[in-house]
């Protein structure tokens, strides 16, 4: 590892596991499976490691270069293996400062495992899933229970936020959603042709033919802040009566009864409009747009937890 270690940035190894079975390369994924004590990381936490490159983070740095070494020997050989790192650990010389005790598992997978197929057609298709696998034997499906010696890893589509707005409090959002890795989608109906100066995908939709082609489900936020009233009832209706696990709108609180009247009326249940979060944000007393965008995206982050 070098000095610095950027891609412990990443946190969904899909990716990684993806773009090494396009490059058709074998590559060993690393969970942990059993955690105890105060680390950072948790059951679940993955790396992925290639014969050259590696990516997320388990310790906090305290043994991700140690692992590496272990998962290139599963790599060359292909046979699995279980460390423990912390109480217990063989591994005197990776200590844990957290004084907790990570169990991980290191299994090979080739770019053509079914296991792995199976979950790339679910991140495609967005659909959750459970990987189940002792290492040697693998399965990905809707259901799935780990026996004695296996262990088994939910998975979520990837979050997706969808930002209707052109001004800078929209495009923060955007740029916020961005730097947490979600897929952003940044709408401004009939806007110009040419795109926001932000890697996102942009639409000039109308929200209604957007939200119906994107089709918000629990892993999707929606966020409005355009500040034309009739352009955010669309948005708010549209995405209140879909399955979006996230939905938000930014504008004064003092408009809050008038726009939820309207919504009423216009077919909106009260069970929906409990989950609209008017004003956006959480309370911290944001105003510029970058704090706008850090309180959004925090209250994403809990609800769709």
């Amino acid at each position: 590892m070098s000095d610095w270690y950027p891609a412990g940035l990443e946190d969904d190894m899909r990716p990684r596991m993806f773009a090494a079975a396009d490059r058709g390369e074998a590559f060993a994924l690393v969970t942990i499976v059993a955690a105890e004590g105060g680390g950072p990381r948790g059951v679940g936490a993955q790396m992925v490691v290639t014969a050259d490159d590696m990516g997320g983070f388990l310790s906090g740095g305290c043994i991700e270069a140690d692992v590496a070494l272990h998962a290139r020997e599963t790599l060359a050989s292909g046979e699995p293996r279980r460390l423990v790192y912390g109480r217990g650990s063989p591994f005197v010389d990776a200590r844990l400062p957290c004084g907790g005790r990570l169990e991980l598992l290191v299994e090979r997978l080739a770019p053509d495992d079914g296991a792995l197929t199976a979950l790339r057609e679910a991140w495609v298709q967005r659909r959750a899933g459970v990987y189940v696998s002792d290492g040697q034997r693998r399965t990905f499906g809707d259901e799935g229970e780990a026996g004695p010696d296996s262990c088994g890893r939910p998975y979520a589509p990837p979050k997706r936020l969808i930002v209707f707005g052109s001004d800078a409090f929209a495009l923060a959002i955007a740029a916020a959603g961005m730097a947490q890795g979600w897929a952003v989608v940044l709408c401004r109906p009939k806007g110009p042709e040419a795109p926001p100066p932000l890697d996102v995908t942009y639409s000039r939709e109308e929200p209604e033919g957007l939200l119906s082609r994107l089709k918000p489900d629990a892993w999707t936020a929606v966020a409005t802040a355009t500040h034309e009233g009739d352009l955010d009832h669309a948005v708010l209706k549209t995405a209140l009566l879909s399955d979006a696990g996230y939905v938000g709108v930014l504008g004064a609180r003092r408009r809050l009864p008038e726009r939820l009247e309207r919504l009423r009326a216009d077919g909106v249940g009260d069970a929906a409009l409990m989950g609209l979060k008017a004003p956006i944000g959480l309370a911290i007393g944001a105003r510029s747009p970058a704090e706008v965008a850090a309180s959004v995206t925090a209250e994403i982050i809990a609800s769709l937890r």
